[in-house]
């Protein structure tokens, strides 16, 4: 994968299908400590303590459509590459916490990519969810919460065709402050 917002689509969409109805994307920039983490938290059906050890075998899925798993070992790998790591922590029942940190200024660490159209995708294609992102570097943050702005909407669908440009000028326009540019 080319950016982290491609490697945070493919974890979202596991949560996804693991029933969420509630997706945290965080993202820390902390340039003091050289620091770039990742979380992705839902409050899906989780993972099973006996196959909690597996999640990050690239040839280990629960899934019955193919035989691997690579999004979580991709995610890991990446870390990795630029002193970094990936943990996952679940309960089953209960959600899954996967949180990557990278090490900010390492050469091979990936460009975050276009968070805007991840979000916008995400959003589109799930309505009846609700997602909540939290971008902080440095001093500075942005926070968009679908659950806030579906309660502005009101009787009008967040995907409507007219809601959805705004929506992606607000998620641009909130990074644009915290100096990403697309």
């Amino acid at each position: 994968m080319q950016d982290l917002s491609l490697h945070i689509l493919d974890i979202v969409e596991n949560a996804i299908a693991s029933k969420a109805s509630q997706v945290a994307i965080r993202i820390t920039e902390d340039l003091e400590k050289d620091q770039m983490i990742v979380e992705i938290e839902d409050d899906g059906v989780g993972i099973p303590r006996h196959l909690l050890g597996k999640v990050l075998d690239p040839f280990f899925t629960t899934r019955t459509t193919r035989r691997v798993g690579l999004g979580l070992s991709l995610l890991q790998q990446a870390a990795r590459a630029c002193e970094g790591d990936l943990q996952v922590q679940s309960e089953h029942g209960k959600g899954t916490l996967v949180r990557a940190n990278f090490r900010y200024g390492h050469i091979d660490r990936k460009p975050l990519g276009d968070m805007a159209s991840t979000l916008v995708a995400l959003i589109v294609a799930n309505p009846s969810l609700d997602f909540q992102y939290v971008h902080r570097k440095g001093d500075k943050a942005f926070c968009f919460d679908t659950t806030e702005f579906k309660g502005e909407l009101e009787d009008v669908p967040i995907d409507h065709p007219k809601v959805v440009p705004f929506i992606r000028d607000e998620i641009k326009k909130g990074l644009a402050e915290l100096g990403h540019f697309f």
